[in-house]
């Protein structure tokens, strides 16, 4: 019995699991914003391509 309680009252897994959570959303923020900002500056490179092929 006192096993189970002493099981029940460690929470040292809880707080990894927390931590681990923490970091699984940073690194869905982190690759949603860098994946936005790599399509803007294709975009943006793209544009700058193409105005000095048209360019005199």
């Amino acid at each position: 019995m006192k096993v189970i309680k002493k099981l029940f009252k460690n929470e040292e897994g809880a707080t990894a699991i927390e931590y681990g959570l923490i970091a699984a959303l940073i690194a869905v923020a982190a690759i949603t914003a860098m994946t936005s900002l790599g399509s803007n500056l294709e975009n943006t490179f793209n544009k700058v391509s193409n105005g000095l092929q048209t360019a005199p």
